[in-house]
This record gives C-alpha cells, structure tokens and sequence, in this order.
C-alpha cells in the first residue's frame, strides 16, 4: 500500500469523514522541539499524492476534520495557537482563522461528530477548551487537570460530553451542561497521553499512558478496568477505537509499533505492525472504508494499509 514521505516528522493523521481517499497529516521538525510545521492534505490512489500543504511557523501537534465542512481542518499548533485551514483554498488564503487562548502548546483537537459545529482542544497549560467555527472566542475553559492535558475526545452518541486524559495521572468525564467534571478515573499510575470512545458502546473509554498498557473502562462501574491491554514495549502515545467492531482498536506506541487489539477476547493482541523506524505517533482508521489503517511517525512516513497486509508492501 502507499508511503508518503513528509520533509518533517509526523505528529498525527486523519482519514477524511466525507472522502474515501483523502487524509491530513500534522508533522513539526526537528521532533517538535523547535521550529517550524506542515499540514499535509493527501490524496490516496495507487500512490499517495499530494493535493494541499499549509506551512506554519510552529510544529502542528494534531489535527482533525471539520464533520460539516468537508474541506475545513484544525490544527493544534505548538505555539498554543489553533488554526482553521480551507484546503480548497490556496495557502495564501490560509489558515481562513486563528485561534490563540491557550498559554502553552497545543497537544490535541477533536470535532463534535454529533452536534458537528464545535471541537475541543487540549493544551499544556492543563485546560481544555471548547470552540465552534464561527466564533472568534472559546465558549468554555474546563481548568481541573493538575498538568498537562495530552488529548480530549468527544462522546460519539452524547453531544456535549467528552473527556480528557492528562499527565495528572487521571481521565475526566466532563458534560458541557455542568459546572465541573461529573467523573474522575486515577486510570493509571503514570502520565495518560490518549483517550477514545467505544463507537457502539458510549459507556466505554480506553485510555493510553506512558506505563505501555492500554485499559479499558465501563463509566457505570469504573472501579476496576474491563481489560489491562499489555504488549507495547514503551509508552503508548495513541488509542482509537475502531468505527465499524466495538471491540476493536488500533494503538501506537514509542515502541514503533502499531498494534491492533480485540479487548473482548483473551489474546487480545490481534496484530502488530513493526514498519516505523522512529516514534509510532499517529494512528486512525478509515471511518469509510473497514479495515484501513493510516500511520505516522517520527520517520516522516505516513503509512496506509488494509488490516492483514503488509504496510511496507508495494
């Protein structure tokens, strides 16, 4: 399947929701320390192409679509800032907004799959916001998390409930509806950097951390976790549930290794895909087509591949 390379390092990826055969990448040089970042807009066919770049002064930590905008993208952006791109217009009409409340490096952005007009974001300076497109401010600072919030996602069933998953340690539940978080999960023992929601479950979350393991929750009954998922040989820096099987996920890991997981069966370890030669940071799966994978790395490559094949392979 197709490889794309990137001038820097791939930070994260995301299938298009609208078309079968686009993705964007987010990628920071020099590893995200210092200097400068791209948005790519790629193209899959029988070779990956590319259809629109967006260079930014700072490195781009994660991006994702806009559900109502089939051209709109978010970018989280190192300098704190989040900017809108329209990649149907030339880079000199872009980015169309810019967004800058957060006090430290944005590390995570998430859209409303649901209600389709807001997005969150997660920052260094331990907040995470809440936005809609028209709106040149945030609607809404959620400031609980002890340190730095790594990624916020959405419930895809609930409209206004997400959560966060921190360095603090800790993932909360939060409702937009209510005045603080409605639940605290001390989900590991060491740094959360991902969560994500069960699709066909909106009870359950996974969550992700520096301890290598993945666990999986049950928010009516969070005292012990559904699953311990252990196989990655470092931290796992993404986890995201599957859009077509409810108990499945994709994860990656410092490790360089993407691994597939079925949390419901006692191997739980149903693939492990070893192509990276640096940091695995970015994982999704196609919400269009079952089964295909995308993946990005420190490497500067950016993967696509049908589960069950050879990433690598031409």
């Amino acid at each position: 399947m197709p490889v794309f390379k990137t001038p820097f390092n791939g930070y994260s990826v995301k299938f298009s929701p609208f078309y079968e055969n686009q993705l964007a990448v987010a990628t920071a040089q020099n590893f995200g320390i210092l200097g400068n970042g791209r948005v790519h807009v790629l193209q899959l066919g029988p070779t990956v192409t590319e259809r629109a770049a967006f260079d930014t002064a700072d490195g781009v930590y994660d991006l994702c679509w806009s559900e109502s905008h089939d051209s709109l993208i978010v970018a989280a952006i190192a300098d704190g800032s989040l900017k809108i791109y329209d990649s149907s217009l030339p880079p000199a009409a872009n980015p169309i907004r810019s967004l800058h409340e957060h006090a430290r490096e944005c590390h995570g952005v998430d859209f409303n799959s649901v209600r389709k007009d807001s997005f969150l974001s997660a920052s260094w300076d331990d907040t995470v916001k809440l936005w809609t497109v028209d709106r040149p401010a945030s609607v809404r600072t959620f400031k609980e998390h002890a340190y730095c919030v790594y990624s916020a996602a959405w419930n895809p069933r609930h409209a206004d409930v997400f959560a966060s998953a921190s360095g603090d340690c800790t993932t909360r539940i939060w409702d937009v509806r209510e005045p603080g978080s409605t639940m605290i999960l001390p989900a590991h023992e060491f740094e959360i950097l991902s969560c994500d929601w069960n699709k066909y479950d909106d009870c359950i979350i996974a969550t992700a951390s520096v301890d290598k393991s993945i666990k999986v929750w049950d928010v009516r009954n969070y005292r012990i976790p559904v699953a311990v998922l252990n196989g990655h040989g470092y931290a796992v820096r993404k986890v995201k549930f599957s859009p077509h099987r409810g108990s499945l996920m994709a994860s990656c890991s410092y490790d360089m290794t993407v691994c597939l997981w079925d949390y419901m069966v006692e191997d739980a370890l149903i693939g492990r895909y070893d192509h990276h030669t640096e940091f695995a940071v970015g994982v999704d799966m196609s919400v269009l087509v079952e089964g295909l994978l995308a993946s990005t790395g420190w490497d500067e490559l950016v993967y696509v591949w049908q589960h069950g094949t050879d990433p690598r392979a031409p």
